[in-house]
C-alpha cells in the first residue's frame, strides 16, 4: 500500500428531514447566498420553495442561477460569477446533482480570479481560493457533494475539462435520499452507471496489496448491483436510494483510492464524448466500461478481473481466469443493459468520423491509466470497438 494522507472536509448531513440544519450551516461561513439550480425539477418536487422559505426565514438574502445544463457550461459559471460580484454574495448554494454541483464550486472558484474562469478550468491559472459552497443533492451520481473536483464544459472549444482544488470541497451537504424519489428512470440508471465508474477507475489498479480498500471497493459495487433495479422498480424505495446516495458519495470522495495510486482512464474517454456530443456522463461510461475491459485484459490484468468476477459477481473461484474474467466483463455489459442503458454509441448518436481526434484529444497530455496505460491508438480501437 502506497503513504497517503487522509482528509475529507465535507460534513455530511444524512438522511430524511436533514434539510433542518440548513440555515445554521450557511451562518457558519457567510450570510448571502447565490442560490445555483438546473431546471423546474426542485421545484415541481417542493424543494426549491422549501430551502426559499428556510432562506427566508432566517434572514439569508438571496440570489438565483438557475437553468444549469447537464455537463455544465462555462457560460452559467461567468453569469454564476457575475451575480456574486455584483450583489456581494458570500456563499453559494447548489441544489441538484452533479452538475449543478460541479457550477456552483467553479463560480466560487472563478470569484477570486480577475479574468475569465475558463483559464482555471483549462489550467493556464491555478485555482487559489474559493467561496464557501453547501450543496443539497437530488441525484446519486458524481459524488460532488463530497470532493474538491468540478468538471465543465465549453460548447466552443468543444471541451470538457475536470480542475480541482481543496478550497472547493463543499463545506456540507444536506443528503436526503427522499429527494431523489423523482429521478427520472434515465438518470437513475446512468447515475448507477457512474457510480460503478468511478469506483472501476480505483479499483483496477497494479497495487494489489491495498486489500480494504479493494474489499470496500467491492461493497459499493455489489451495493449498485443490488439496489440500481430495486430503484428502478420502485422510485420512493427509501432503502435502495439511501444505499445508492451513499454510494455515490463513497465512491470518488478519495476512500477507495488512498494507499493506491489513480490515474482515470474511462472517464477521460467518455469526457471527450460529452464535450462533442453532449450525451450523459454515466450512458457514455456504460457504453465504453465493458469494451475498455475487454481491451485491456491480458496475462498481466487477468487476476484482477478474476477477483472481480468471483467477488462481486460470485463465479466459480476455481475456473480458469481468462474464462472468469470474461464472463464478469459479459455480466458488467449484462447489468447495464438491465437498467435500459444503450451498448453501443451509435445508439446515442455518435458517428465515426471524430473517433481519431477524441482519440488524440484524450491523451494530449499523456497516456490514460496506470492499470494497464492506453495510448491514442488503444483509445481510438476502444472507441470504435463501442459504435
Amino acid at each position: 500500500m502506497l503513504n497517503f494522507n487522509y482528509s475529507i472536509p465535507t460534513e455530511i448531513f444524512f438522511g430524511q428531514d436533514q434539510i433542518k440544519v440548513l440555515a445554521a450551516q450557511i451562518r457558519k461561513y457567510g450570510s448571502r447566498v447565490l442560490l445555483v439550480y438546473g431546471g423546474g425539477s426542485i421545484k415541481k418536487a417542493g424543494l426549491y420553495a422549501e430551502t426559499t422559505a428556510i432562506l427566508e426565514a432566517n434572514n439569508l438574502p438571496f440570489r438565483e442561477l438557475s437553468g444549469v445544463d447537464p455537463n455544465p457550461r462555462i457560460a452559467s459559471v461567468r453569469r454564476g460569477i457575475e451575480v456574486c460580484r455584483q450583489e456581494n454574495l458570500d456563499f453559494i448554494l447548489a441544489i441538484g446533482g452533479g452538475s449543478v454541483i460541479d457550477c456552483a464550486k467553479m463560480v466560487a472558484a472563478g470569484f477570486y480570479y480577475g479574468s475569465d474562469p475558463w483559464d482555471l478550468v483549462r489550467g493556464s491559472a491555478r485555482v487559489k481560493k474559493a467561496l464557501p459552497v453547501g450543496t443539497i443533492l437530488t441525484l446519486a451520481a458524481t459524488g460532488s457533494e463530497m470532493d474538491p473536483i468540478a468538471v465543465i464544459s465549453n460548447p466552443e472549444t468543444q471541451e470538457k475539462i475536470g480542475v480541482g482544488h481543496p478550497s472547493m470541497a463543499p463545506k456540507f451537504s444536506i443528503l436526503d435520499p427522499t429527494y431523489t424519489f423523482t429521478v427520472p428512470p434515465s438518470q437513475t440508471a446512468a447515475g448507477t452507471a457512474d457510480i460503478m465508474s468511478h469506483v472501476f477507475e480505483s479499483y483496477f489498479s497494479k497495487t494489489r496489496s491495498a486489500f480494504l480498500q479493494s474489499r470496500l471497493a467491492e461493497a459499493i459495487l455489489k451495493t449498485c448491483i443490488h439496489y440500481g433495479p430495486l430503484a428502478l422498480a420502485k422510485p420512493d424505495n427509501y432503502e435502495a436510494r439511501a444505499n445508492l446516495m451513499w454510494a455515490s458519495s463513497l465512491a470518488i470522495n478519495g476512500l477507495l483510492s488512498y494507499g493506491k495510486e489513480r490515474k482515470w482512464s474511462v472517464h477521460a474517454i467518455e469526457h471527450e464524448l460529452s464535450a462533442f456530443y453532449d450525451i450523459t456522463h454515466g450512458v457514455g461510461l456504460a457504453i465504453l466500461t465493458p469494451h475498455w475491459m475487454e481491451y485491456i485484459l491480458s496475462p498481466t490484468t487477468v487476476d484482477a478481473f478474476r477477483e472481480y468476477g468471483v467477488n462481486v459477481w460470485n463465479l466459480d473461484p476455481k475456473a480458469d481466469p481468462f474464462a472468469t474474467a470474461r464472463a464478469a466483463i459479459a455480466q458488467t455489459r449484462a447489468f447495464f443493459v438491465s437498467l435500459g442503458l444503450p451498448t453501443t454509441l451509435r445508439e446515442v448518436g455518435v458517428p465515426e468520423d471524430k473517433l481519431r481526434m477524441m482519440a488524440e484529444r484524450a491523451t494530449k497530455s499523456s497516456t490514460l491509466g496506470e492499470f494497464r496505460p492506453i495510448d491514442t491508438e488503444d483509445v481510438r480501437q476502444i472507441l470504435k470497438a463501442s459504435l
